[in-house]
């Protein structure tokens, strides 16, 4: 039960002095909750026009929650902030009417306010507007944290977010640059001739990654359907249908654990694009990243923690056996499963052989070499037993032609040449349905209707999928995925 829905006796003092302002003001028939309020100018527009609005006699009206209060006597001086920043008010008994200056004693920090009056500096020069008039726009029931110090739990801001947004001006900073990065992505595509699409939510298969999916039921159809855990097998049948450009930014849910790079309901951009193969992706990916960042901060380089990172094109290359010999000193390239397994035992990481040879070559990759690719990084060359759609490599056995980007230790994307032979894929999810049988939630799922549209032809085609989260976190200096979503999941509380 919240604080606001309490019977009165289990009210704290604080909440019930809060409670009788609001009960003075309806008695003295004042809508504590109007429907709207007639603003002519933020507080930046006040701050960036000022020179100009203090030489007009028509006056300004602006609106905002108080965060700050200092009454002297007759007088009151306030802060407000508004979706662009904060101004200060100032409030005169003799200006306003002693009647309404009274009026004003009933509002608190954390009320909303529309403020009508002309503009002026204080003697300490601050830009303010002095009050002729003003209304309350919100009456707030509950105080706000640490009197305006900032909310400082982690795990309190996460749950309570509105208040992180109020408290702390850097979380706001991040999900507005948050929202641009989205536009920048949107921008690119857009001028590279992709088209935007949309696909399922629920999906009665679920594929395109190895992940355990979330299930729900459908009483109509009394069926059980997933949550995307990918939107990879839907596009690919648009691009079979002959839209040769397309993307898409979604949500994904994978029934996974949770830790700073994951959360189990994630953003997701894919895209495809027909006769490309994974180096005109790379090369895509190189542009994207390299635009992005000139668009946020007119400049390719950008810090993240304590490193710099150059963005421009182009991006170190190594292949994937070439990766793990570099950082652990051995070529396990054409090493049977038994050394492979061994090897990975010495390391300390899981071996067992209910876990497929794929899965235990990538806890070695992430264990030894991921870690050192600071820089922006292409891994090529995955070999099959990791890569169930990528197109086998042209030139090299036993590998496929796919590759991943890394940045600052992080893997931002993934990206193929798109398997489009239907009889391989299908031999490739028989293999996965074995993996399945021997105890591996996350192997992929045979998909039939998907297998019969590739029947009728799949061009030679370039995928990418680039965890939109991860490339906010690197772009906003953030080491948390929950530092750069809104709403990340929590435990719930006891």
């Amino acid at each position: 039960m919240s604080e606001q829905s309490k019977p009165e006796q289990d009210l704290s003092q604080l909440l019930l002095h809060r409670r009788e302002k609001l009960k003075a003001l309806q008695e003295k028939k004042i809508n504590p909750y109007p429907c709207f309020f007639k603003r002519t100018y933020t507080s930046k527009e006040i701050c960036d026009s000022f020179e100009k609005l203090e030489t007009e006699t028509t006056p300004v009206s602006v609106c905002g929650r108080i965060i700050s209060l200092r009454s002297h006597g007759k007088s009151a001086f306030f802060h407000i902030l508004d979706g662009d920043g904060k101004i200060q008010v100032y409030l005169k008994s003799d200006e306003v009417g002693e009647e309404k200056y009274k009026l004003f004693e009933l509002f608190d920090i954390g009320d909303f306010i529309g403020v009508t009056g002309k503009v002026f500096k204080t003697r300490t020069g601050e830009k303010t507007v002095r009050s002729e008039d003003f209304q309350l726009l919100s009456k707030s029931l509950h105080p706000l944290p640490e009197k305006w110090h900032g909310l400082q739990d982690k795990e309190l801001r996460y749950r309570q977010r509105y208040l992180d947004l109020i408290t702390n001006p850097e979380v706001k900073e991040t999900f507005i640059l948050r929202t641009r990065i989205l536009s920048c992505i949107r921008k690119f595509l857009d001028s590279q001739g992709f088209l935007e699409v949309e696909t399922p939510v629920l999906q009665p298969v679920y594929g395109g990654a190895f992940a355990r999916p979330f299930i729900t039921h459908h009483n109509a159809l009394d069926i059980d359907l997933y949550l995307r855990i990918a939107d990879e097998l839907y596009l690919k049948r648009l691009i079979i249908g002959g839209l040769e450009k397309v993307y898409e930014v979604c949500k994904d849910f994978r029934n996974e654990g949770m830790d700073k790079n994951h959360n189990p309901e994630f953003t997701m951009l894919e895209l495809y694009q027909a006769y490309a193969d994974y180096s005109d992706i790379m090369e895509l990916c190189e542009k994207l990243f390299n635009f992005i960042a000139l668009e946020l901060f007119n400049t390719n380089k950008i810090r993240f923690q304590d490193e710099e990172i150059d963005l421009s094109p182009l991006w170190r290359r190594i292949s994937f056996w070439e990766s793990i010999e570099k950082y652990t000193g051995v070529d396990l390239s054409r090493a049977e499963e038994k050394k492979i397994r061994e090897f990975a035992q010495d390391l300390g990481l899981k071996s067992d052989p209910t876990i497929r040879i794929g899965k235990i070559i990538e806890s070695i990759f992430e264990a030894k070499v991921q870690p050192n690719l600071i820089q922006p990084t292409f891994i090529l060359d995955y070999p099959v037993e990791m890569s169930p759609f990528a197109k086998k490599h042209r030139e090299k056995e036993g590998l496929t032609e796919r590759f991943e980007g890394f940045i600052a230790g992080a893997e931002l994307m993934n990206a193929f040449s798109e398997l489009n032979d239907p009889l391989d894929q299908r031999e490739r999810f028989e293999q996965q349905a074995k993996f399945k049988q021997m105890g591996d939630e996350e192997a992929q799922v045979l998909d039939e209707d998907f297998l019969k549209a590739m029947e009728y032809g799949m061009p030679p085609t370039g995928g990418l999928g680039i965890g939109i989260d991860r490339l906010v976190m690197l772009f906003t200096n953030s080491t948390s995925i929950r530092d750069v979503i809104f709403f990340p999941q929590m435990k719930p509380e006891s």
